[in-house]
């Protein structure tokens, strides 16, 4: 009787355990999917209810306050929405993030012109849609609503590294971060970089050459004094001397000669 109650004991216990595992596993799959589902909305934002609106997209992204107020105040965002919802050409735009124009030199936006600034917004603008994986196929210079990539003035050039997509413009080079929003007709890429076109930014200033040091200004070394060449004055008077000498030599000895001679006899 004992042993029977004890097994019983056993199998409810077991079964409690069962029960408060079940419920574990559920609770999991439950977190699990709500966590999938919530990472999903935050890697590509849906797009607001009605007519497709790029700044209304931009906004509900966050973190794209200047590139909004660009849009804006240049009318290229009214343009972008008129093509996207009035005819069938889809888009493809670039987005720089609030923090890759701060990083732009003080004053750089406020010393563009109504249409240079215009142009640096088209420039971050393609006129076909294309996916991340179509980049590996697109031909370099990739033109852009800015205008002429052929000659110089506005040429934007893709490459490739996997996923990765690079974008080079001649003056800086960007990557695409993240991908914003894609539809059939528009892809949004976040950049981390504004995308200087060279017609406006021109190419890179050389570094400056050191300047070449000074050479020193030598004196000119004295020139050595060799002895003095007596003049022709001083060379006679010396002649002169010697000969009154040999002269006065010689009238001695002729006196003292003269002398013995008489004395002899």
């Amino acid at each position: 009787m004992h042993r029977r109650s004890s097994e019983q004991s056993i199998r409810l216990h077991n079964t409690a355990t069962m029960q408060r595992f079940g419920c574990a596993v559920t609770a999991f799959l439950f977190l699990a999917g709500l966590a999938r589902e919530t990472f999903a909305q935050s890697a590509t934002s849906p797009a607001p209810a009605g007519p497709t609106n790029i700044t209304a997209i931009m906004e509900k992204a966050g973190q794209y306050g200047t590139l909004i107020r660009l849009l804006k105040s240049t009318q290229v965002g009214d343009q972008i929405n008129n093509q996207l919802n009035n005819s069938n050409t889809g888009l493809t735009i670039f987005a720089p993030t609030d923090n890759a124009f701060s990083s732009l030199p003080s004053g750089t936006l406020n010393s563009l012109t109504d249409q240079q600034k215009v142009a640096l917004i088209q420039f971050h603008i393609l006129p076909t849609a294309i996916s991340v994986s179509q980049f590996q196929t697109v031909s370099n210079p990739v033109r852009t609503q800015a205008g002429d990539a052929s000659n110089g003035r506005y040429p934007l050039n893709v490459t490739t590294m996997g996923t990765q997509v690079n974008l080079s413009t001649g003056v800086v080079d960007a990557t695409i971060a993240n991908t914003i929003y894609s539809d059939s007709k528009l892809a949004v890429y976040q950049v981390d970089q504004v995308l200087l076109p060279l017609e406006i930014f021109g190419p890179p200033a050389p570094a400056a050459a050191p300047a070449p040091a000074e050479a020193k200004k030598q004196k000119p070394s004295p020139v050595a004094e060799g002895p003095s060449t007596p003049s022709t004055d001083a060379t006679d008077a010396s002649a002169g001397v010697n000969l009154s000498r040999s002269a006065s030599g010689g009238g001695v000895m002729f006196a003292a000669a003269a002398i013995w001679l008489w004395w002899s006899f």
